[in-house]
């Protein structure tokens, strides 16, 4: 019988492998982002598998493969004591039902050096014990072969499914490696004017989850919502409205920062961190592998619309869907709102419930479990911001309350008493119920005597997916096309005192939600201290909104070719899009007489590099170098690049320009000194 030993010799392929390990580890301290811890246990998978094939095929264990297994995991293990974003127990750093995070500092929060070590240590030390004892029992000589044979035979298979294991279970938050905005941050929120009281006008921010274009009456729907209706009715309705991105958390980025999501690390879906250990625990790893920078949410030097408000001295509350992150700096009480109650996550995500949270604690209302029966939503939401917007006007403090509503997004529900109600199925008979609500609501804040003196703002954070119309509009949700991102607009303010113009009104020309920032600060009159500065916008890093007060009351173009509408998609930029006076189009194309030129001041144009056709019967074709007028297309029907080909190269140019602009500052840095 052929003797199991340990080969110390320098054999060129354990040595390499060794290397790489070594190599791996170096990376993670150099680099600092998860996805290389995420390549370090992985490979420290396939290397338990090497090790136990060359102890079966050669009856040797390799001590180059032990040392390279084990600089791998002393990488990850150091990275997460030195680097860590949380207590330091990986997958079992989850929210436990029915307690605030801080009375479980073991577990959860941020924890302190002691808490990491003690946990990063305890989740590797299943597999340090089986790669020590296989390095032991190989190295001793044992008086029955098949002893040894047996032990080290066990060691090995342990060490493969503790290697496994590992994956499942490490630790996955980090601090964000990313240039650094908090100095800029502080500076601005110290010197905002906090001198805000019942004189201001309160703000209410209505944000619906995949509500497409034509899913409210007002827009064309063969349904009733005259409640979301009565807003445009008595205020605005803007009809060439843009989400600034065509899925959930990068739009509510924009909303809250007035930037493009890129300028965050937040262009794509913003997962759960806190999901208990299970076989696979996707939740965990998606945003380490999708997300740039270890963020795994909206980043806590962001300056967001809530934080600008509670330091000019109004109540925040926020209610319904958060989805920019789920533990620390990503909390939305950390983040700008007095209060927080909704889901920290989208409602097909696991684990999903609601929660109460202030001060970034939080406690699970209705069980951990609420994704089978979500029927109660729109009720619970609705009671919680009515007895919100009483206890502030109760107190006579200015409110900005952000009500985001999870709904039309799947999988859908209706309380029992709307069930069937609208003869349309679920979707209709869910967005029936929110009107319904929404109606109580207008009623109480009218009791109340705030309801004249309150901006109401109604919108979408993109179209919609599964159900749902975009009218005649071309794609939905996750595509740059304009069902995708042209989403509903209505904005009411009785006490505007002509800040709107024209009551129950539309305005043609183009904003994004991007716009909501500057807009809001402007409305509001949010000041520097002592109203040295109007318009108080932060100036050490680029703010990509607009304000839509010019559009709101007279219908200004203010998105040009400088301000101009941007369509991205996983940090490319798919298209964009600006408006341009028809009287600069026929200075270059004189011979035009075209109905779409000579019967408008300005026409919107809007280009594509590159986009995927929108046709499942063609989805391997894709439109390259397509140019709408969205003014007389909407629908995006007709190419016009052979028609204006000037014009076509020149959006070709400034998109790339853009692109390049991005990639060179991803986080909008206008002052250096904000750096780090």
């Amino acid at each position: 019988m052929k003797k199991i030993t340990l080969d110390k010799s320098k054999k060129v392929f354990p040595i390499i492998i060794m290397i790489i390990g070594i190599a791996i580890m170096l990376a993670m301290w150099i680099v600092r982002l998860n996805i290389v811890t995420i390549v370090a246990a992985l490979y420290c998978c396939i290397l338990s598998a090497l090790i136990l094939l060359s102890l079966i095929i050669k009856k040797k264990v390799y001590a180059p493969m032990i040392f390279g297994y084990a600089a791998a995991v002393i990488g990850v293990v150091v990275y997460y004591i030195i680097w860590g974003a949380d207590a330091g127990f990986g997958a079992f750093s989850s929210g436990l039902a029915g307690y605030a995070s801080g009375d479980h500092p073991w577990l959860q929060g941020e924890g302190n050096f002691g808490t990491r070590l003690l946990g990063n240590i305890l989740l590797a030390l299943p597999t340090a014990i089986c790669l020590w004892g296989l390095f032991l029992v190989t190295k001793r000589t044992f008086k029955k072969e098949k002893l040894k044979k047996l032990f080290s035979s066990l060691l090995s298979v342990l060490l493969m499914g503790t290697s496994v294991l590992y994956v499942f279970t490490m630790n996955l938050r980090s601090e964000p490696n990313t240039v650094s905005l908090w100095d800029g941050q502080e500076d601005y929120l110290d010197n905002v004017d906090e001198t805000a009281d019942s004189s201001n006008p309160n703000v209410l921010v209505i944000l619906m989850d995949d509500l497409g274009y034509g899913d409210i009456s007002l827009n064309g729907a063969i349904y009733d919502t005259p409640n979301i209706d009565s807003i445009g009715e008595n205020g605005l309705q803007l009809t060439n409205f843009y989400s600034s991105y065509s899925v959930c958390s990068p739009a509510r980025f924009a909303a809250m920062t007035g930037r493009y999501p890129y300028r965050g690390y937040a262009d794509n879906v913003i997962y759960p961190t806190v999901n208990t250990f299970s076989p696979l625990a996707t939740t965990r790893v998606f945003n380490s592998v999708e997300m740039g920078g270890n963020a795994d949410g909206m980043l806590g030097d962001e300056i967001t619309i809530g934080e600008v408000f509670q330091s000019a001295g109004y109540s925040t509350g926020m209610f319904g869907k958060w989805h920019l992150g789920d533990y620390g700096e990503y909390l939305p009480t950390n983040q700008g709102f007095d209060y927080f109650y909704g889901s920290h996550y989208a409602n097909d995500m696991t684990p999903f419930y609601h929660v109460r949270e202030e001060n970034g604690e939080y406690t699970i209302v209705h069980g951990t479990d609420e994704l089978k029966d979500q029927s109660k939503t729109t009720e619970y939401i609705h009671e919680e911001i009515t007895a919100w917007i009483t206890e502030q006007v109760q107190n006579d403090e200015p409110f900005l309350a952000y009500y985001t509503s999870p709904w039309p997004h799947a999988p859908v529900y209706a309380s029992d008493d709307f069930d069937g109600v609208s003869g349309m199925g679920t979707y209709v008979d869910c967005i029936t119920e929110f009107d319904t609500y929404l109606g109580e609501l207008f009623n109480t804040m009218e009791e109340l005597g705030v309801l004249e003196d309150t901006i109401i703002i109604f919108t979408s954070d993109n179209g919609p997916a599964l159900e749902g119309s975009v009218n005649e509009l071309r794609g939905g949700k996750y595509l740059a096309y304009e069902g995708g991102q042209k989403v509903p607009f209505l904005i009411r303010w009785d006490n505007a005192n002509g800040a709107l113009g024209e009551s129950s009104t539309t305005r043609e020309q183009s904003a994004t939600l991007v716009d909501l920032f500057p807009t809001l600060i402007e409305l509001c009159g949010i000041t520097g201290k002592d109203g040295t500065v109007e318009n108080y916008l932060p100036e050490d890093r680029i703010i990509d909104g607009v304000s839509m007060t010019s559009l709101l009351k007279d219908d200004e173009v203010i998105h040009t070719e400088k301000h101009l509408i941007i369509h991205m998609k996983r940090e490319d930029i798919k298209a964009i899009q600006y408006t341009v006076s028809t009287e600069s189009v026929l200075e270059m194309y004189p011979d035009y007489d075209y109905e779409v030129l000579t019967n408008n001041e300005y026409v919107t144009f809007k280009y594509f590099d590159r986009i995927q056709n929108d046709n499942s019967a063609f989805f391997d074709k894709y439109r390259t170098n397509w140019l709408h007028i969205l003014t007389d297309d909407s629908g995006e029907n007709y190419n016009r690049t052979t028609v204006y080909p000037e014009i076509a190269e020149q959006f070709s140019e400034r998109l790339d320009e853009i692109q390049q602009e991005f990639e060179d500052n991803r986080r909008g840095v206008i002052s250096t000194e904000s750096e780090s």
